[in-house]
């Protein structure tokens, strides 16, 4: 899976791209991600990519041309394995249903916005818009690192046991209720945990549940289905 993300700020997700499993996934040559200065398609000599909108208003909105002519340099024809998605407010909002649906495709071209947005006009050569909720975010390159991360863990190979993936909150979807399933609690040792440090100090102790250390895989899988709740 490739992905390239158009942005004025390239350097911005390096020590989050070059860390942990996306870190390991490049090395494995499983996943490539490629960063792309708007910037050095600017035809001003101090590499200004912005200007005031028309009909007035805060802020500064970023010209379509020097986002147009690095998406086409980046990529020149069009092809179906390929998905060019502007990071707008105004797009569907991302969930588990459109990882699943965006990680079909070999490559994802990202366009992340910044300021008050981008010219309205790069819509047109776009092929979708995706929002990640009902927020605001100074940039899109936070947006279009989560797209990047979600996607990748789809990816064979990324996550070392398939299961993991697969159980995962939001990994299975109900399609009557339209609902998704949460991942079950988790508990690791130490089997009782007191925030002091001490039990004989008299602070309380936070056990994990009596079920989990029963031994009884059975009974182990029934308590993991009841905490998978559902979320609206």
């Amino acid at each position: 899976m490739k992905f390239d993300i158009l942005t004025i700020f390239p350097n911005s997700l390096d020590s989050y791209f070059n860390s942990s499993i996306l870190a390991r996934a490049q090395k494995k040559k499983l996943i490539t991600i490629k960063t792309h200065d708007i910037r050095k398609q600017s035809t001003d000599k101090h590499h200004k990519v912005d200007d005031t909108p028309y009909g007035g208003g805060p802020g500064m909105v970023i010209q379509i041309e020097p986002v147009y002519k690095t998406l086409k340099k980046v990529y020149p024809r069009k092809n179906k394995s390929t998905r060019v998605i502007l990071m707008s407010p105004r797009g569907k909002t991302f969930d588990q249903n459109e990882v699943k649906r965006l990680a079909k495709y070999k490559r994802l071209i990202l366009i992340a916005g910044h300021y008050e947005s981008i010219d309205a006009r790069i819509d047109n050569f776009v092929d979708e818009k995706i929002s990640l909720g009902n927020f605001v975010l100074t940039g899109g390159e936070l947006a279009a690192a989560c797209i990047v991360d979600a996607v990748s863990r789809l990816v064979p190979g990324v996550v070392g046991k398939e299961e993991s993936v697969r159980d995962e909150s939001f990994s299975q979807y109900d399609t009557v209720s339209k609902e998704f399933n949460v991942e079950y609690p988790q508990y690791t040792r130490p089997e009782i945990f007191y925030p002091n440090g001490k039990k004989s100090s008299g602070g309380k102790g936070y056990k994990v549940p009596e079920i989990l250390l029963s031994g009884n895989h059975n009974n182990f899988k029934a308590w993991r289905g009841c905490q998978s709740r559902r979320k609206t």
